[in-house]
């Protein structure tokens, strides 16, 4: 398994940091999170450059890279606290059409995706039954919360229970009622999406309901995994303005960071953040591999990413002091993108329950 990045996977990841430098500053995330301003010149500055084509396969109009230049590209949005549909369409959506999705279904969604004309989110883990129609169809009933851009998505990916198994249906945004909730980190909207007898073609359909069980975990994996890379980023932007505000402030003569407690707070914030990464991309690489450790690297990248959040943001506004708990710094913000991604496809403490059980303990 190769674990060096590429000359490639390089410059992807100076190109994205200088986009987002110019393209997403702070005062860009404080428009949306202070007047819920639309994130909508972002969003098609990325389609200009590809980035919602980024997984897709060529035949289908995309760039047909791999799920590690799409964690280097994730790795950079965090850093940012970058608004938009992009986790939602392209690490939620585009992977349960594509595992699960048949030839023709990909060709649709996917070359919509690419082209950046339509948008999708996945509503996964809620309480909903599917009902043959007897031509072929299938009625949905049920509700699903803490969907990222639910109430925004021109499609959204529903997993409901049948009489065969999971299955898994591409719901148009339209056919249900999403309402917004009430969240911690404004740039990620989650909304609470219903579905009251909603009525879809076969043809909406993902492979055959009880047959989709591996593909509809892959895609889940992928999502998890994509979570907890750009936490890794967000961490490291907390982790870097705690750093560049201790060697600056000066108490008894002297930066603050050279007091010994503050390194050895900075010690332990680089050894979580540092562990983070490195369970992260090595999840990434076993997805992009299609090895058979995956769901067990997935775990530990989610659990790793969330550690690291919890000691990271904690420290992070210690550091800072009083003016790390004011609305005028930034450094909530970070904070509160860090706090949203460990709670969403599951905590760090799921995930090590889940690694314990694949390990057999």
């Amino acid at each position: 398994m190769e674990l060096d990045f590429s000359e490639d996977q390089q410059e992807l990841r100076a190109t994205a940091r200088a986009f987002l430098e110019r393209e997403c500053p702070m005062t860009l995330v404080r428009s949306v999170v202070e007047k819920g301003a639309p994130a909508d010149d972002l969003w098609s500055h990325m389609i200009e450059l590809g980035w919602p084509a980024l997984t897709v396969p060529e035949e289908h109009g995309g760039l047909g890279l791999g799920f590690v230049e799409l964690a280097v590209l994730l790795e950079e949005l965090g850093r940012v606290v970058a608004p938009g549909p992009f986790l939602g369409t392209v690490t939620q959506f585009t992977p349960i059409v594509r595992h699960a999705g048949t030839p023709a279904q990909q060709a649709s969604l996917l070359a919509a995706v690419a082209a950046g004309d339509r948008t999708g989110s996945v509503a996964l883990n809620g309480d909903v039954t599917a009902t043959p129609t007897g031509d072929g169809g299938w009625t949905l009933s049920g509700r699903v919360r803490h969907v990222v851009d639910g109430d925004r998505s021109n499609e959204i990916a529903v997993a409901a229970t049948t009489d065969a198994g999971t299955g898994l249906f591409v719901v148009p945004g339209d056919a249900v009622t999403a309402t917004p909730e009430h969240v911690l980190d404004q740039t990620r909207p989650l909304a609470t999406v219903d579905l009251d007898g909603v009525r879809l073609d076969e043809e909406r359909t993902l492979g055959a309901p009880g047959a989709v069980d591996d593909a509809f975990a892959r895609a889940v994996d992928e999502a998890t995994a994509a979570l907890a890379i750009e936490m890794v980023g967000t961490c490291q932007a907390i982790f870097d303005i705690a750093l560049d505000y201790a060697k600056e402030r000066h108490q008894f003569g002297v930066p603050i960071g050279s007091f010994q407690a503050t390194k050895h707070k900075f010690a332990d914030m680089l050894v979580a953040l540092e562990r983070a990464r490195a369970t992260a991309y090595f999840a990434a690489a076993t997805i992009a591999e299609d090895d058979d450790r995956r769901p067990l690297a997935v775990a530990m990248a989610k659990a790793a990413a969330g550690d690291a959040q919890r000691r990271i943001a904690q420290e992070g506004i210690q550091i800072l002091g009083g003016i790390g708990y004011t609305w005028e710094h930034d450094m909530h913000l970070y904070v509160k993108r860090a706090k949203s991604g460990d709670a969403l496809f599951g905590t760090s403490f799921e995930h090590r329950a889940r690694v314990a059980q694949h390990l057999g303990l």
